[in-house]
């Protein structure tokens, strides 16, 4: 459908604007860049920790990219101290240091390469701690000031070696663990020994141990062989103890305590049947806070450090709180919350009070947000009875049976949740569409039975559901089953082109964001350091057997059943999803005269972080989905 309407716009030649290559995009009328302007506008604000001086550490962004700031109270200015090219990944204070400089990690391009840097805030002056090239991921600080754990691929850029470095003295950074696999360090043991370090294996396998510096002997908590997740831990006061999170090989993760000498185990939210997302403890070892998420919306709990199943519920607003921490008085918790209403804010509470004082507040480009609208959480039955949660966003006013947009989170071990997003309210308010947000199987929160359910040999099962879901629209008589899109990121990508194969004639069109269109080419590119993840995801292509049905279910294989336009999103420093998996969709579409739409962002990796980059975006996927969605008969 649509192709000889839009082949004249695909043959046309490729033309850049900035770090952007727009290929077959119209240009963007001025109507649509002027409607998109205030919600292209829209703020957010994220924890990143506290300073030694009592104020919050936060992410957001001024100009094109977000930096670190610094809020000292309730509704205080933002004060920027970074100002680079680059966003800022992330940032911390040494909560034992002398406050007079912080650690920081930023990549380049969007490769994702982190590297490790010192900011000086007398002289505004970073100094790199890391080597440059390899990734390298923040960890804990010891409790001997100016000491930290960090993980990092720079022995042979695949394996994730465990590193302890002074950070007055970046030269003598010492590696303490070679390892297989990705690994990172939790936390240090009170005398700053030991450390408690974690092997991620899969979304459903990460191992615990306990690593003696001085030997470098490795222990394991768990039995070996056993199979459960370690979602987070860190040590007791006296280092015979942990308080982790574990699935313990069952459905959802649980926080327990753990006795390192006879492994005994003390269940504290064995009650609530959801998954504990993250924990947080005060330095002095007195409070705890613990997050829950319910299904998509958080659950935030505080408690005794000493006894966590004495815990009280905080009062909040529907939504999901991320970030978690104590200040050093351990006085007060900080916390990043986001509503479907509201953008990410951060949030102080008195530990004693327990009241959340709002101490940012971020701009929503002048709209009202009373009019930003909740969703409305659904069920529907998929093919073989499974019920499936999907968020439903649904427009105020509506003339009809309105136009639809089926949004594919990523992951796929990911979940949608009930969270702003400015591209999604403008989809809802100003196109007058009905955004529906499913979990498909293989999503996380619904237990270590649901997530496994898309495995392997089960990867179309996925996409099954997304045809169940087209079947409950139809059934819906305030939405039109003949105006259905598909939108996807990631994973979410692969889903949206999985779709547009499997249901030509009940889409309209898509979207794909870095999404994978051949699995085997996916795997035998992405880079070296999330191969053997993605394998025990998706299966080893490597394996005959399996190499074949994955061919079989690549939806670049499948191309000739693809009839709707298409808008391919892609960053050209992707190290999950590299851009080879876009362009080869889109050269495979188009010899066959189909409609495709390309963006590629030469500054660019796995989404877009730029705010021009963003906002072009934006404006593009407007006017595909008015063109293609809204005006379509």
């Amino acid at each position: 459908m649509f192709w000889l309407a839009a082949l004249s716009f695909a043959l046309a030649e490729p033309r850049t604007a900035g770090n952007l290559v727009i290929d077959g995009i119209p240009e963007i009328p001025a109507s649509v860049s002027e409607r998109t302007a205030q919600y292209d506008n829209v703020r957010s604000a994220s924890l990143f920790g506290w300073t030694p001086a009592g104020e919050v550490l936060i992410s957001t962004r001024f100009g094109e990219t977000a930096q670190v700031h610094s809020v000292a109270s309730a509704g205080a200015a933002r004060r920027q101290l970074t100002f680079f090219a680059e966003p800022v990944a992330g940032a911390t204070f040494d909560p034992r240091g002398d406050g007079r400089s912080f650690l920081f990690s930023r990549d380049a391009g969007g490769a994702e390469a982190w590297q490790l840097y010192r900011f000086d805030l007398a002289s505004g002056q970073s100094t790199l701690l890391s080597d440059g090239k390899s990734r390298n991921e923040l960890g804990p600080w010891a409790h001997q000031p100016g000491r930290i754990a960090f993980s990092s691929t720079r022995r042979n850029s695949k394996d994730f070696d465990l590193w302890v470095m002074d950070v007055s003295a970046p030269e003598a950074a010492r590696r303490v663990l070679d390892v297989e696999g990705q690994w990172n360090v939790l936390d240090w043991s009170p005398d700053d020994s030991r450390l408690l370090v974690r092997q991620y294996v899969s979304v459903s396998e990460a191992r615990l141990h306990v690593l003696e510096l001085a030997s470098g002997k490795l222990t394991p908590v768990a039995l070996p062989g056993t199979s459960e997740t370690w979602a987070g831990a860190a040590f007791g006061d006296d280092a015979t103890t942990l308080l982790a999170i574990t699935d313990g090989g069952g459905e959802y993760n649980r926080l327990v305590t753990v006795n390192l000498t006879t492994g005994a185990r003390v269940e504290h939210s064995g009650d609530i049947p959801w998954d504990v997302s993250g924990f947080a403890r005060s330095l002095d070892h007195r409070h705890l806070a613990f997050t829950v998420n319910e299904g998509g919306r958080s659950a935030l709990y505080l408690a005794p450090a000493s006894a966590p199943s004495r815990r009280t519920r905080v009062e909040l607003p529907l939504g999901n709180v991320s970030e978690v921490a104590f200040d050093l008085a351990s006085k007060r918790l900080a916390v990043t919350l986001t509503t479907a209403q509201a953008t990410s804010d951060v949030f102080v509470l008195d530990v004693k009070k327990q009241r959340p004082v709002r101490w940012t507040t971020s701009e929503v480009g002048g709209l009202d947000s009373a009019t930003f609208i909740t969703p409305e959480l659904v069920t529907f039955p998929s093919f073989d009875g499974l019920k499936v949660p999907a968020w439903v966003y649904r427009p105020r006013k509506a003339a009809g049976p309105s136009p639809v947009v089926i949004t594919i989170h990523g992951g796929p071990e990911g979940q949608a949740q009930d969270r702003f997003s400015s591209t999604m309210q403008y989809w809802v308010n100003e196109l007058g569409l009905t955004v529906i947000a499913p979990n498909v199987r293989g999503s996380t929160g619904y237990g270590r039975t649901y997530v496994g359910l898309d495995n392997g040999m089960k990867r179309e099962d996925s996409v099954r559901d997304i045809g169940a879901l087209l079947d409950w629209i139809a059934t819906q008589p305030d939405l039109d089953a003949t105006r259905v899109g598909v939108h996807g990121g990631s994973y979410g990508g692969f889903m949206v082109l999985a779709s547009l194969v499997a249901y030509p004639e009940r889409l309209r069109c898509g979207v794909d964001s870095v999404g994978i269109s051949n699995f085997v080419s996916f795997l035998e590119n992405t880079e070296a350091y999330r191969r053997d993840l993605r394998r025990a995801e998706y299966g080893d292509e490597r394996v005959p057997e399996m190499r074949a049905f994955l061919e079989q279910v690549s939806p670049l294989n499948h191309v000739d059943r693809i009839a709707d336009p298409l808008f391919v999103v892609q960053g050209a420093n992707d190290p999950r999803v590299p851009r080879s998996e876009a362009e080869q969709i889109v050269r495979s579409l188009r010899d066959r005269g189909g409609t495709v739409w390309y963006l590629l962002a030469n500054d660019e990796g796995h989404g877009f972080r730029r705010k021009s980059n963003r906002d072009y975006l934006a404006r593009a996927t407007t006017l595909f989905f008015e063109r293609y969605l809204v005006a379509a008969e």
